[in-house]
């Protein structure tokens, strides 16, 4: 626990020391050096992740993929519930907190998704959206290597929301939780392979492509898809597209 505390902490901190190092006019100031992580993570993606993730789609029939697919959706409602009561969306906390509760009984964990089949509502939040929501904003943008793009604000979300509120943290077996979230990655990939191809051939410049269109979706995610409440009109002109983990488009 103690742990989780100072990766809150460690988070409110990083913001508060980098959230100045962008401007209006210049949101991207770390563009040399996310260049050069984007064509890393490009090159992984090309040469081992995507393999793998086709391996992986080829292996497992689709029953066994949605429902791993499901396992791993259902851990998500539950960073998303806490979000949800953060941001004092207390109806969508309730739809949410009952869709985990009922798709890990009667879901059995997870693994069938019984509360889409009862028509229950579905929200995804994360901390990053939690900081947004109450006015703060995106900071510098940036590439995480194997992750892809972020911003110093969803950068410290993606730590809080894993440290802090992911329940697969909470496993006493490194091993375990280790797997866990490597099958998690691997599966995301996989869900994306149609599009892999999808942003070399939309725009002469992938990587201006992917952090304009990141701004854009991650604007619409903490307005709940309301128009921007913010200047941030230079990004809110690019495609509406989404990104993978490795970078790749959605």
């Amino acid at each position: 626990m103690r742990a989780n505390t100072t990766a809150i902490i460690f988070g409110v901190l990083l913001v508060g020391m980098l959230g100045g190092c962008a401007t209006q006019e210049n949101r991207d100031p770390l563009e040399g050096i996310n260049r050069g992580i984007y064509k890393f993570n490009d090159t992984a993606d090309k040469a081992v992740i995507k393999p793998i993730a086709g391996a992986y789609k080829a292996v497992l029939p689709s029953p066994i993929r949605g429902g791993v697919n499901n396992f791993f959706t259902n851990l998500g409602m539950f960073v998303t519930t806490i979000n949800d009561l953060l941001q004092f969306k207390f109806s969508k906390a309730m739809d949410d907190a009952g869709r985990f509760v009922i798709n890990s009984t009667v879901g059995v964990l997870g693994l069938i998704d019984v509360a889409s089949m009862d028509n229950v509502p579905k929200n995804n939040e994360d901390f990053g959206q939690t900081l947004g929501y109450w006015g703060l904003g995106n900071g510098a943008y940036i590439m995480l290597p194997f992750l892809g793009p972020s911003s110093v604000r969803d950068t410290t979300g993606l730590v809080v929301d894993t440290f802090a509120f992911d329940p697969i943290t909470y496993l006493d077996n490194p091993a375990a939780r280790n797997s866990l979230r490597l099958v998690k990655f691997i599966d995301k990939r996989a869900q994306y392979l149609p599009a892999s191809d999808l942003l070399d051939e939309a725009a002469l410049d992938p990587y201006s492509f992917m952090r304009d269109a990141y701004f854009q979706r991650r604007e619409s995610q903490v307005n709940d898809g309301a128009p921007s409440k913010t200047d941030d009109s230079e990004y809110n002109e690019a495609p509406a597209a989404t990104t993978d983990s490795s970078g790749q488009a959605k």
